[in-house]
């Protein structure tokens, strides 16, 4: 039988390429979308896509439910990956702000990672990869709302794959730099919902960063392809000895090296120049 993964957030970017990469490679592929629409796109190309919304238990509960009864019950992986950004200076993000990005960066991932556990402890064996990022590592200016889901999830799965420890259930983190994808698209609607950033004190510094959020640019120096994931994300599933973290981008790295060489006001000289 064809091993079997549950990826979220599969609409675009990193979890579109993970579901064609693995499907290409025999998996069964479960990518699962918040819209019909795009599952609709998925199906197109031979993926099954379950609608599954992170914000809504209810929803995540008759995803999972809907992928047990196609595969008689077993999932060999989960893949959190669904995430949103909302950029903003960190004094101008309202709590309702942090509620709706915490909801989906994290909270549902718990909550669909927590229901697929007894799963896998029945079946003895499964993998369980989340989609941290740099930021997991290392901060940046505007970036603070998403930044605080990320540096929780990577303290959240360092304890659950200690807790996992002798189960036979692997943890994974994936700490992916610059991407290509409609991350800074996507953010938009929630930038505009939470941000005030015309009464803001730091109005000037917006309008100077505007134009970074809503013209569309070419690749960052650093920024690779959706593939560059998606390779360590087969490591991580099919390895016999997956590793705990997998820096992805050399951004990724030199934020590793500062965190562990450089005392704290060095690092944040070299970030607050970004």
């Amino acid at each position: 039988m064809a091993r079997s993964i549950l990826i979220t957030g599969a609409s675009s970017g990193i979890g579109l390429d993970a579901a064609r990469g693995l499907h290409a490679r025999g998996w069964r592929v479960f990518a699962s979308c918040r819209r019909p629409e795009d599952g609709d796109r998925l199906r197109a190309l031979g993926i099954e896509s379950p609608l599954i919304d992170v914000d809504d238990p209810d929803s995540i509960a008759a995803g999972l439910d809907e992928v047990l009864a196609a595969t008689g019950g077993t999932l060999d992986a989960l893949y959190n990956n669904a995430a949103f950004a909302c950029p903003g200076a960190v004094e101008d993000l309202p709590r309702d702000a942090l509620r709706a990005i915490f909801e989906t960066n994290l909270f549902g991932a718990l909550d669909l990672t927590n229901r697929v556990i007894p799963v896998m402890r029945a079946q003895g064996q499964g993998r369980i990869v989340w989609c941290s990022s740099v930021l997991g590592l290392v901060t940046a200016k505007w970036r603070g709302a998403y930044v605080a889901t990320k540096f929780a999830m990577e303290g959240l799965v360092d304890t659950l794959r200690l807790e996992m420890r002798g189960t036979g259930i692997h943890v994974s983190l994936l700490e992916p730099g610059p991407i290509t994808s409609r991350i800074r698209e996507n953010s938009i609607p929630h930038f505009e919902r939470h941000i005030d950033w015309e009464h803001s004190a730091r109005r000037a510094e917006y309008e100077r960063l505007l134009h970074r959020l809503y013209k569309a640019r070419g690749p960052d120096r650093f920024e690779l392809p959706p593939e560059a994931v998606t390779r360590q994300l087969i490591h991580a599933l099919e390895s016999a000895a997956p590793r705990p973290r997998y820096r992805i981008t050399t951004p990724t790295r030199l934020a590793w090296a500062m965190r562990r060489f450089l005392p704290t006001r060095a690092v944040d000289h070299i970030l607050s120049r970004q």
